[in-house]
């Protein structure tokens, strides 16, 4: 039992050992973790300064005083919430204690990343932000203006089914002027009905032929406006002069995209389309004998149905344009610093794990000192009050239990009254020789 006894005592005196070496570490650390913890919150509240500065219009006076009171608020608020976090969390001991204290961390947590960290980030990553969401619009406008121009194209592509279905009539009324087709040789009724569709056709034809020239352009202008729209999304200096510019060269480019969204044909084409089977003027047969009349009849009629075909071959080729999907509506929107950061927030992580970084550091300094109070509380537990008293704690114990007993006594006792036991005098002289002195008497 004693054994046992003495071998406790010694695990005791380790932990007692223990806790005071981190005790020791802690006070060394007290002197200049307020002075860290105040560098983080005015770090803070500089980046915090230039991300206001940022969404404020005005450049005057109060914006400027605005601005620095919000940051000054923010650090102020950032250094008490961790100092009081810093000696509470770790010095309470029941669970339900810190579970409350951490549910107030976390709260306080999000709060600081919703009035400083999102700040911050805008403050680092703000310029590179708007630049990224100006890039963007780019791609935009350039898949609108190629989509347009594809729709555009493919319109003008229809200038070849014109041209097939043109010459197909003149073709028939070339047959029909040698008498092969009605078997009656001549420019009579037939033919003019083949002559009056094939110059439709040929004025329908010319009217898309004069539409290529301007759709280059068009295309090329907005390819200009491109270029210069991507210069300004790396050029140098302020990024809200380069994005007023850009906003020029946005609305030139979108209305480009509108021109040639109405320079597609395919509209006019299915019209004519549609008229060229609806409005034919049957000119009079002009045969000399009925015979004549009647075949010229039945040539018209053959000649209508080849035309009602052709028509709508036509019609299903320019409804085909006109079903192309159309290009996005794109405009562009100015963006400040602070809304472009939480927009393109993945592709600015580093920038954003610093924000929060500057302002949530701290916390990891709280977990060490909750763990390195937990080991202190561990290395004491068990060990009584006097066991745990250094040489100099004793000391001045004794020092202060010898002074409350000299005020307690009283100065001058009076006749009668008990003075205590007698101080042993201090010997102002060494021993005597031995043989000095007067001789015993024999």
């Amino acid at each position: 039992m004693d054994a046992d006894e003495r071998r406790m005592g010694r695990a005791e005196a380790r932990g007692l050992r223990h806790a005071k070496e981190l005790e020791g570490h802690i006070g060394i650390l007290d002197t200049f973790t307020p002075t860290a913890l105040g560098v983080l919150a005015c770090a803070s509240g500089i980046y915090t300064y230039l991300g206001v500065s940022s969404l404020l219009d005005d450049s005057g006076a109060f914006t400027f005083f605005a601005a620095i009171s919000y940051s000054i608020a923010v650090s102020v608020g950032i250094f008490v919430f961790w100092s009081y976090l810093m000696r509470l969390l770790p010095a309470v001991k029941t669970a339900g204690a810190r579970i409350g204290l951490m549910a107030s961390m976390a709260l306080g947590s999000l709060a600081i990343v919703a009035m400083s960290s999102w700040l911050n980030a805008a403050a680092l990553a703000g310029a590179a932000a708007v630049e990224q969401h100006l890039a963007n619009t780019v791609q935009e406008y350039q898949a609108s203006l190629e989509r347009a121009h594809q729709i555009a194209v493919s319109a003008q592509g229809l200038e070849l089914d014109v041209s097939r279905v043109r010459q197909s009539f003149e073709d028939l009324g070339e047959q029909e002027a040698t008498g092969d087709l009605s078997g009656i040789a001549g420019r009579g009724a037939v033919f003019r009905v083949l002559r009056q569709k094939s110059q439709e056709l040929e004025t329908l034809e010319t009217q898309i032929a004069a539409q290529d020239p301007l759709v280059d352009r068009a295309f090329a202008e907005g390819n200009a406006i491109l270029s210069r729209m991507r210069a300004l999304t790396v050029a140098q200096g302020s990024v809200e002069d380069r994005s007023v510019t850009f906003s020029e060269e946005a609305v030139r480019l979108a209305g480009i995209i509108t021109q040639l969204r109405q320079l597609s044909v395919a509209p006019l084409v299915q019209r004519a389309a549609q008229d060229l089977r609806a409005s034919v003027v049957l000119p009079e047969l002009d045969g000399s004998s009925d015979a004549i009349r009647q075949g010229q009849q039945a040539t018209i009629t053959s000649v209508l149905e080849v035309l009602g075909q052709r028509a709508q071959t036509l019609e299903a080729a320019a409804q085909q344009v006109i079903e192309m999907p159309a290009p996005d509506e794109v405009a562009y929107t100015p963006i400040s610093t602070a809304d472009a950061v939480i927009r393109y927030a993945s592709n600015f992580a580093p920038s954003w794990a610093g924000a929060i970084a500057i302002d949530l550091l701290p916390a990891v300094l709280v977990f060490i000192l909750m763990v390195v109070q937990s080991a202190i509380r561990s290395g004491r537990e068990g060990t009584r009050i006097e066991d745990s008293l250094t040489l100099a704690e004793m000391r001045a114990a004794i020092l202060a239990i010898r002074d409350v007993e000299e005020a307690s006594r009283p100065s001058d006792p009076g006749p009668g009254e008990y003075e205590g036991p007698p101080r042993p005098e201090r010997m102002s002289e060494g021993p005597k020789a031995v043989g000095s002195g007067p001789r015993p008497a024999g």
